[in-house]
């Protein structure tokens, strides 16, 4: 057994059974391998940066890492964007990039790199494998260090002669999991006594306390103190939708998270980190936390944020009836003109029960989660570390994570852009994903930022670069290219008339909504 094959084995003895690839020469003895290993399924995504997206997506559905298999360093560098994504969402990847022959770098060959360089800032755990004789024990501990709570990119380089070359150890056996450590009572105590005094107080979360259980812990201690509930503006994942608990997603737009937060006394931090501007602005504070206003950490991200709300749940006899979930409801089907608004309308109109939605809609996505909060329980996965092009290869990874379950893609045109080849990933794999483009020929949202930055009337130069319209992008066409069944619609009904066709069939789609 060469050391590919050790890789590939130990990778599934820990439980990684997909990979997201793009390989190139140092990668094929990896690649011959898997004829040997049937066990390990290999998805091709014709753009690194499509493998990284998916791997994230596939974890953050199924809880468990996917692996990448990336070339050198430039094509890590291809894939960093999403992985710099993954890495704000703490999601566990095991990204293997490979590396030329040790003897061979001596040379400085054309497509030479610090591969460890480019990968540390996006990874928690780096490390190139020494020898043949030690990949498969790499690989295992690369999978722990993965799966470490909260979870993190674990990057592992593989030299392609420790590739090829005859392994001592045929597999390494599966690490014992690491659990997420309590929380003390002490603090459990210290923050039921201030929610005791009924100051305003608000809560933010981040992590695995988004999902189910967190949230009917989280529902019950708001109902009960009177506190404001919040998620940070772009999870990984929230359980959303009729019968969840209901929470809002903290401001993107500076002068409304300060809003949010004039009154705020007490700011309870759960897996989240206290928020700040994503960018910094001309005479604006990066800091959203008003002067008088106390930070307290229940839980960090590393920590048990679920138990943790157990237990402040128990210590202020918050029960299930202090809890208030979202009641099932539906808007009407529109009618009329197409735009953002009628869109989220049939959206909540539509939207099956556990459908997933990857949400990198932006500008045209705002009135979107509002509509759906009574549609019936659901996933939202975001854009997590707003490197744009995240969301048509998260869709790729949450199908093949939950392949009963269907994926809906909300996509500006600018972003699909970055990824657009995950449409071909899509149909290769026959998807059950539909995807939505809102094509108003724009980088709009930084239309909002030029004037957000004080420039209030940008001139034809500044317009240029940030229009999309000359020549008009044809999304429809490009699907279609591609393998993608795909329509363009201009009005209401013709969007409730695709979509319903969509969600009644299986299979990849794309519908391109004219704006």
């Amino acid at each position: 057994m060469n050391g590919a094959e050790s890789l590939i084995k130990t990778l599934l003895n820990n439980g990684v059974e997909v990979c997201f690839t793009n390989p190139g020469t140092s990668e094929m003895h990896f690649v011959a391998a898997l004829d040997s290993m049937p066990g390990m399924r290999a998805v091709l995504g014709l753009f690194e940066g499509v493998a990284t997206g998916a791997a994230d997506g596939y974890a953050r559905m199924a809880g468990k890492p996917a692996c990448t298999l990336l070339h050198l360093g430039a094509g890590l560098g291809n894939g960093i964007a999403n992985l710099h994504n993954a890495r704000r969402a703490y999601t566990p990847v095991v990204n293997i990039v490979g590396d030329h022959a040790t003897y061979h770098k001596q040379y400085d060959a054309p497509l030479q790199s610090d591969i460890e360089s480019i990968a540390r800032g996006v990874s928690g755990w780096v490390r190139t494998t020494a020898d043949p004789r030690s990949v498969a024990a790499d690989a295992a501990e690369a999978v722990a260090a993965a799966m470490g709570p909260p979870g993190q990119v674990a990057t592992l380089i593989l030299p392609a002669d420790n590739s090829w070359s005859e392994a001592a150890e045929e597999a390494w056996p599966a690490n014992p999991p690491v659990t997420a450590r309590t929380v003390p009572a002490e603090r459990i105590g210290r923050i039921a006594a201030i929610l005791q005094k009924k100051e305003p107080a608000l809560f933010l979360l981040n992590g695995t306390v988004l999902l189910a259980p967190g949230l009917e812990l989280a529902g019950r201690i708001a109902g009960k103190s009177g506190a404001k509930l919040y998620s940070e503006t772009f999870a990984a994942r929230v359980q959303r939708g009729a019968g969840a608990i209901p929470i809002e997603r903290f401001p993107y737009f500076g002068d409304q998270a300060r809003e949010v937060m004039a009154s705020v006394r007490h700011l309870i931090l759960v897996g989240a980190k206290a928020p700040v501007a994503f960018f910094a602005y001309p005479g604006q504070p990066s800091n959203f936390t008003p002067d008088g206003c106390q930070i307290h950490t229940l839980a960090r991200l590393d920590e048990d944020g679920t138990g943790a709300l157990r237990m402040l749940a128990d210590a202020l006899g918050a029960g299930a009836e202090h809890g208030r979930p979202a009641e099932p409801f539906r808007p009407p089907l529109p009618t009329g003109a197409l735009d953002s608004a009628s869109v989220a309308a049939t959206l909540g109109a539509l939207l099956p029960e556990r459908a997933i939605v990857c949400d990198e809609a932006v500008t045209a996505g705002f009135a979107i989660p509002a509509a759906t909060q009574g549609a019936p329980l659901h996933d939202w996965l975001s854009l997590t570390g707003g490197a744009i092009g995240q969301g048509l290869p998260l869709a790729i990874g949450a199908a093949i994570a939950c392949p009963d379950r269907k994926v809906v893609s909300l996509e500006g045109d600018g972003s699909a852009m970055y990824t657009i080849q995950a449409l071909w990933t899509q149909a290769r794999e026959n998807l059950d994903i539909t995807t939505v483009i809102f094509n108003n020929a724009s980088y709009a949202i930084l239309q909002f930022e030029l004037m957000r930055v004080g420039v209030m009337q940008a001139g034809p130069n500044a317009n240029k670069v940030l229009n999309l319209g000359n020549p008009r992008l044809n999304f429809a066409e490009m699907a279609r290219a591609m393998g993608v069944p795909a329509a363009r619609v201009t009005s209401a009904a013709e969007f409730n008339d695709k979509f319903a066709e969509a969600m009644a069939q299986r299979g990849p789609r794309l519908i391109e909504v004219m704006l």
